[in-house]
């Protein structure tokens, strides 16, 4: 299932309904009181508990380019910064780089979304990581994937979950692909389109490929992106700035 949804304000008393009930209790209770051991503590009224604060959801796409080698690694470094809940929707060749067991959180893949729907009341899953999610990480986002993106197609559980994203909310990108797939003149326009919806790209850097090709096209190193998330996140207020 999805990670559970965290309890919202509407679902809770008002604080004027917490303080007649504790009042309404000490009015009962008083003769109870009276017999009472004077050193025995009292219970606190539960308006005067805090609540626990809602965590900020973190949803990472990964998609089958070999920079998905470093999903591990990544989710690792976002579990580090304090009130960070994340959850990863991965395609299905991008978990031919990765062993599900090194990755601690859930993870989605196409088969959840089908298994989850079996009739009309039942959850739709891309849908519901939506809502969840308080900001998208794709990373790293393939060729293919950002093909897909630009031209609105979504045909399995990660384009879905971005085709149906709610623009008010952050999402971050990080092509990766071949350096001759790179420069090809589609690349840019497709970059540049998933810009004008919004997106916020993390740039691909400059190295030697696994392929053994040298220049553009390598996914922006980990400390780049959990850097550009704690940006956000700052921007959005969902961490203080240290």
């Amino acid at each position: 299932m999805i990670p559970a949804q965290d309890h919202t304000p509407d679902q809770e008393n008002s604080p004027g309904q917490d303080l007649d009930s504790c009042f309404t209790g000490q009015i009962l209770l008083s003769s109870q009181k009276a017999t009472r051991s004077r050193m025995e503590p009292e219970a606190p009224c539960p308006a005067s508990i805090p609540s626990v604060e809602r965590k900020f959801h973190v949803l990472v796409g990964v998609t089958g380019s070999v920079a998905a080698l470093k999903l591990p690694l990544l989710v690792s470094k976002l579990l580090d910064i304090p009130g960070l809940e994340v959850t990863v929707v991965t395609t299905e060749r991008a978990k031919h780089f990765y062993s599900p067991q090194d990755v601690p959180v859930t993870l989605y893949s196409d088969a959840d979304e089908w298994e989850m729907w079996k009739r009309r009341s039942d959850p739709v899953l891309h849908i519901d990581l939506r809502r969840w999610a308080d900001l998208m990480v794709v990373a790293p986002l393939d060729a293919n994937t950002l093909g897909k993106v630009a031209s609105g197609i979504c045909d399995n559980l990660l384009t879905c979950v971005i085709r149906a994203w709610d623009l008010n909310k952050p999402l971050l990108f990080c092509p990766a692909m071949n350096t001759a797939m790179w420069e090809h003149p589609l690349t840019a326009q497709q970059v540049g389109q998933l810009k004008a919806f919004g997106y916020v790209e993390i740039p691909c850097v400059s190295k030697k490929l696994v392929c053994g090709d040298q220049g553009l096209g390598a996914m922006a190193e980990v400390e780049t992106i959990v850097a550009k998330v704690k940006d956000v996140l700052f921007q959005h207020g969902g961490i203080q700035q240290s």
